[in-house]
């Protein structure tokens, strides 16, 4: 009679789920619980504050933590029993410099490939100060064609505008819109600190928090992450439409936000309820007021008040079927009553090219793990084209999404995708529940060899 074999030595025979719950933000915090309740059964995983409570290092275990916070000793140590909801490397993806090199090195390769048609291209350079824009700019050729047009151009309404990223922002810190080189270097000189500022700094240089790389200027954008930018050509004309509380000729510019699940190396699904995020003020052209109010051209929550964030957030499926009478400006739009899904089927399409650009051109940058899975925010802008026709763009990839901004009043969108996650992710690599992913569609399945 032929003896046991003995269980691979990262098996633990305890087959509880020890989880480690510490979200540290007061939205998620009660929804990721209640997602464990409901698609865990109950004798299958247990809550614990801290690793050392676990019965062995090799015990069951699940990190939904901060970024932060998580032992990627322990996860590396440890990868079939171990799971955490981030991979260690994922710059290709979230920061908007690596994020435009990841595109543009996949469009060289593949000119075919649908980014090309739904990512506007990027113009990156690097700058510290001002005084030494001018030289970051030497080999900005896209940009100085377009400032050489709008100078013999035909008048304002043909004038081309640009969008400035700092490479590693967040919350809409930094973005800026541009025509000239001239509001350009303005822009950049609104961020110059005060000689006084730094004379003050240096009197107190035994304080390390005015350390000139952490000093926060007027926006809320600290020094060091204003040395990375992209331009990229505006989108105009955006399609426009109601907010839910505004009257019926307040048309605003939104954007889509689309969370997705990467799981594993890897698997992405997209979480089919998204939401529509409204600007703060009514759209109009950049050209019509100088400098281009950005309250009525930046669709970030995070940039408006308690006042006018009532309303912004809508479900994207609740939007109008029958779109409103646009702007003399945008082209009579062609699209029909099926819209949405015409929108959505071309996010599948961005949402998956994006991540295979990522996974097979950048896996120095992009590095999935078999026992890791993330949410991402995907933020889409939808663009009414010459022909009519709608396009949806991708504009960027956030790690860990600020879901508050979506609302008490949308509470149980972000409930829904925590279920999700639990059902796909968590129960998927424990082998325990249901699926419960009922609203997850699944638009990735790469095998990156990794086991």
């Amino acid at each position: 009679m032929a003896s046991p074999t003995n269980p691979p030595a990262d098996k633990s025979p305890d087959p509880t789920i020890y989880c480690l719950i510490n979200y540290e933000d007061t939205y998620v915090q009660p929804l990721l619980l209640t997602a464990l309740s409901t698609h865990l059964p109950a004798h299958t995983y247990k809550l614990i504050t801290t690793l050392s409570d676990l019965p062995t290092p090799s015990s069951p275990l699940l990190q939904f933590l901060q970024y932060e916070s998580l032992s990627w000793d322990h996860l590396l140590a440890h990868p079939t029993t171990s799971l955490a909801n981030a991979y260690i490397i994922r710059k290709a993806l979230i920061r908007k410099h690596y994020l435009s090199t990841t595109v543009a090195n996949w469009c060289v390769k593949y000119p075919e490939s649908v980014l090309r048609r739904h990512v506007m291209p990027s113009v990156e350079f690097e700058v510290d100060y001002v005084e030494f824009l001018d030289d970051a700019l030497v080999e900005a050729w896209e940009l100085r064609e377009s400032w050489g047009r709008n100078e013999v151009g035909g008048g304002e309404r043909e004038r081309e505008w640009w969008i400035l990223k700092p490479g590693m922002s967040e919350r809409g810190q930094g973005v800026r819109l541009f025509s000239s080189e001239e509001e350009l270097v303005r822009i950049f000189e609104g961020w110059e600190p005060d000689s006084d500022e730094e004379d003050e700094e240096d009197a107190r240089s035994d304080d390390d928090t005015n350390d000139k790389d952490y000093k926060s200027l007027s926006d809320g954008i600290i020094t060091s992450q204003l040395r990375h930018f992209i331009a990229q050509p505006y989108i105009h004309p955006p399609l426009l439409l109601y907010p839910s509380t505004s009257p019926q000729q307040d048309l605003r510019k939104f954007h889509i936000r689309t969370y997705i699940l990467a799981s594993g190396a890897l698997k992405i699904h997209i979480y089919r309820p998204m939401l529509a995020l409204f600007a703060a003020s009514p759209y109009t052209p950049p050209s019509t007021t100088t400098p281009p109010d950005l309250s009525a051209h930046l669709t970030n929550t995070c940039l408006q008040n308690s006042t006018t964030r009532a309303g912004s957030v809508s479900l994207f499926w609740d939007l109008p079927s029958t779109l409103p009478v646009q702007p003399p400006y945008t082209p009579s739009i062609t699209a029909n009553a099926s819209w949405k899904d015409d929108i959505f089927s071309q996010i599948r399409s961005i949402t998956s090219e994006t991540f295979t650009a990522a996974a097979r051109g950048m896996g120095t940058h992009f590095q999935p793990l078999p026992n890791a899975f993330e949410v991402f925010g995907l933020d889409f802008m939808v663009g009414v084209e010459a022909d009519g026709s709608l396009r949806a763009w991708l504009l960027e990839v956030n790690a860990f999404p600020d879901f508050g901004q979506t609302g008490e009043g949308l509470r149980g969108v972000v409930g829904g995708l925590m279920g999700s996650v639990v059902g796909v992710a968590v129960g998927g690599f424990f082998g325990v529940g249901g699926e419960g992913g009922g609203d997850m569609v699944e638009v990735l399945d790469l095998d990156l060899g990794r086991r």
